[in-house]
């Protein structure tokens, strides 16, 4: 997989860093400017990846920007020639999500070795999930009561899941700095989100 990602805090360099994906940069980058509009940009992560389906290689790039007030998500998928269109074609698509709505930012990290894991070591993997409501997964079971003898209907139960973003980064698919980076965006959107409840 070929993958990359890049962080940083100003407008010049979200659009380098789109440049340097080589992702259809100016399609893509049209689309994250006129999302952001005139805000100044806090932080920002551009990941780029390419999937393996079937017989086609398909790329796919998210780029997530922090300015002082939202948080932008932009996706960009390439797709072949089908029924509805006789050359390949590329889908752009953004949301502006106000950075109250944000309702969780989660982090997972895979460490190697725990035992002897030492302050600030890299993790070998993050999984950067954020939710505002947009998407939820709900996961439900058949109730059941402590009477194994029982054989009454006691509904479902279950639990609802926020589930807006996921983005998976590891060191070996994507290399130590991409891994660095989308912890660097997190920490800057935790700490934006906390700020905006205590307002």
């Amino acid at each position: 997989m070929d993958s990359m990602a890049k962080t940083g805090t100003t407008t010049q360099g979200l659009r380098a860093a789109i440049e340097r994906s080589g992702y259809y940069p100016t399609l893509v980058a049209e689309a994250v400017q006129a999302a952001v509009g005139g805000e100044p940009v806090v932080s920002y992560l551009v990941h780029q990846e390419t999937t393996f389906d079937a017989n086609e290689v398909r790329r796919h790039v998210t780029v997530l920007v922090l300015t002082g007030t939202r948080f932008i998500v932009s996706h960009t998928d390439e797709q072949a020639a089908d029924a509805t269109s006789p050359s390949p074609y590329a889908t752009t698509s953004t949301e502006s999500v106000k950075l109250g709505r944000i309702s969780s930012v989660v982090l997972s990290r895979v460490v190697a070795n725990p035992e002897s894991y030492t302050p600030g070591q890299l993790p070998r993997e993050v999984v950067l999930t954020i939710g505002w409501g947009a998407v939820a997964r709900l996961d439900l079971e058949p109730a059941a009561c402590g009477d194994p003898n029982c054989e009454a209907d006691h509904g479902y139960t279950g639990s609802s899941t926020a589930d807006d973003l996921s983005l998976r980064v590891s060191e070996a698919g994507d290399g130590p700095d991409s891994v660095r980076e989308t912890l660097t965006f997190a920490q800057a959107l935790s700490e934006a989100t906390a700020a905006t409840t205590t307002r």
